[in-house]
């Protein structure tokens, strides 16, 4: 079966295995693993931010910063898709009592201008008060889309002239980062926190960094066990990630053109009624179900060892990954050619 509903269907590379049982290891509730401790040293130092730490869910980092950075009745800013929103089962709510002001931006991302408008006047108590912005890079739902850095430069500044905090849901930043030859410190130096999923397009079998400011990360050890995410000899799946960071990354492009020579497929195809944009390792597109039913597409596809997500109303998607490699590419490629 080629598996390409999501880029979390990876398995440790040979390589990765060996170097994982080779890891040094030791209790990360005391702060006592050395690999965990070498990670967390390595990425704060990669984005040019005072301190990380090792999670091991993205939802629980994205959770735990919401939570760092708010205080209960306030509100943050984000998206309509964004992931915060969507798929973290209410967690904003229920762990940090705020409440989401949703932005119908373009393909996942939000602008300056829609921040400024979105933000409660803090002098009027029947509203909730803004204190947070969350964006997405790359974005999910919006199909692996990037933000332009200028953009973010631009919601940072709104950020600062109304005292907001500015969060980054990085689930897929470092291809983000690839795509368009970004420094990782070029994030640092915009974001008050940073998670950074590392199971997804690196091909970590699990973990999330959080980055942030010294002042705010100075708590999210404790938010971090109340969320129960306290690891004890999590050292080698944390090996597995300094792995990846120093073989996995470069090779993203790869991921990167099939999903576009996917895309390109697809646009010549008239059961494909439109194909989003695609950037880096996503391809979103929308049935023409009148001449294909989303049972029947899907079906066509399993009868050919083809996995791939729907979202439902016909908008289907494909991600590109790890374990996709060129003979799984050229197969798919036909196969698209109904």
């Amino acid at each position: 079966m080629i598996d390409l509903r999501s880029d979390t269907v990876t398995k440790p590379t040979p390589d990765m295995l060996k170097y994982m049982m080779e890891a040094e290891v030791g209790d990360d509730v005391y702060k006592e693993d050395p690999s965990v401790n070498q990670l967390e040293e390595y990425m704060a130092e990669l984005f040019g931010m005072d301190a990380a730490l090792y999670f091991p869910t993205g939802t629980m980092a994205n959770q735990a910063a919401i939570k760092l950075l708010t205080n209960p009745s306030e509100q943050l800013i984000c998206d309509k898709w964004a992931h915060v929103y969507n798929y973290e089962g209410g967690g904003v709510a229920f762990n940090s009592g705020v409440s989401c002001k949703l932005i119908d931006g373009d393909r996942g991302k939000i602008t300056a201008d829609q921040v400024q408008k979105a933000i409660n006047p803090p002098d009027f108590y029947h509203s909730p008060m803004s204190t947070l912005v969350c964006l997405e890079n790359t974005t999910n739902k919006g199909g692996g889309a990037c933000y332009h850095l200028d953009d973010i430069k631009a919601i940072k500044k709104v950020c600062d002239e109304n005292d907001l905090k500015l969060h980054l849901d990085g689930a897929r930043l470092f291809n983000a980062i690839v795509a368009n030859n970004h420094d990782p410190k070029e994030f640092g130096a915009l974001f008050d926190t940073i998670s950074i999923c590392l199971s997804k397009g690196l091909g970590a079998p699990m973990g999330t960094i959080l980055l942030g400011k010294k002042e705010v990360m100075q708590n999210a050890m404790r938010v971090r066990k109340v969320l129960g995410g306290g690891m004890r000899q999590v050292g080698f799946a944390a090996s597995a990630v300094y792995y990846a960071l120093h073989h996995h990354v470069d090779r993203m492009v790869d991921d990167h053109r099939r999903a576009k020579e996917i895309s390109d497929v697809l646009k010549t195809e008239n059961y494909v009624s439109k194909v989003e944009k695609t950037e880096t390792n996503i391809v979103i597109f929308y049935l023409n179900e009148s001449v294909i039913k989303e049972a029947e597409f899907l079906s066509y596809l399993e009868n050919n060892k083809i996995r791939i997500s729907t979202m439902g109303e016909g908008k289907m998607r494909i991600v590109t990954h790890l374990d996709y490699s060129e003979e799984d590419h050229q197969k798919i490629l036909e196969v698209l050619k109904i």
